[in-house]
């Protein structure tokens, strides 16, 4: 675990951005039973914690894509990360669209983007990675170069890293499932026995049998 790992999980635990509930799983829109709870929303309204991720996700960008020449946030949760992290970089930032709009110039891409840019995706969390997948597809298409992906944290789920494997793109996370497992066991949000519980559930999601473990 590297030190930005470590220090946006202990960020996303505080403010329970990211909060883990292994005896009291909560319920996905799919229907799939979860330990955790993902809100990276809230790091907006928490100044150390929003100044400590956007400063991570400028660093990232640098390090691994010091070609990057516009910053695109997915729609909506990585808008705002996007532009912030934009005016720190003093770089140009849009953001896609889930969809294009239905009236006036029917834009899916806002903000000016030339074909052969090269652009960096921000987004805030990715799970399966079928929708940031889309926003790659959707640069693409209007010709321009995606460098590869930003976000704040990742489950690591096969089917994700299958997904981005098969578009051939890369995405750095500011810190992982695993990370912040850890780190929520040593500092007591969960119980160090959970961790594999935990585990359990990311790397088989629609396998249940970890709920109720070790109780």
């Amino acid at each position: 675990m590297t030190d930005t790992q470590r220090k946006i999980a202990k960020d996303l635990l505080k403010i329970k951005a990211v909060f883990f509930r292994p005896d009291e799983p909560f319920t996905w829109a799919s229907g799939i039973k979860s330990p955790v709870y993902c809100d990276n929303r809230l790091t907006l309204t928490d100044v150390s914690v929003r100044t400590d991720v956007e400063n991570g996700l400028a660093d990232a960008i640098r390090e691994n894509y010091p070609d990057a020449e516009v910053l695109m946030g997915t729609s909506t949760a990585g808008i705002a990360h996007a532009a912030i992290t934009g005016h720190i970089m003093n770089l140009p930032m849009g953001y896609v669209r889930s969809g294009a709009k239905d009236h006036g110039r029917q834009n899916r891409i806002e903000g000016r983007l030339e074909a052969g840019q090269k652009v960096v995706v921000v987004e805030d969390l990715i799970s399966t990675g079928g929708s940031v997948i889309e926003v790659v597809d959707a640069l693409r298409e209007v010709g321009a170069e995606v460098l590869g992906i930003v976000s704040i944290f990742t489950y690591g789920m096969q089917k994700g890293l299958d997904r981005l494997a098969a578009a051939n793109v890369k995405n750095v996370s500011l810190t992982d499932f695993d990370a912040i497992a850890e780190v929520a066991a040593e500092e007591g949000y969960i119980k160090p026995e959970d961790i594999q519980r935990l585990i359990s559930f990311r790397n088989n999601p629609s396998d249940e049998s970890w709920i109720g473990a070790n109780k």
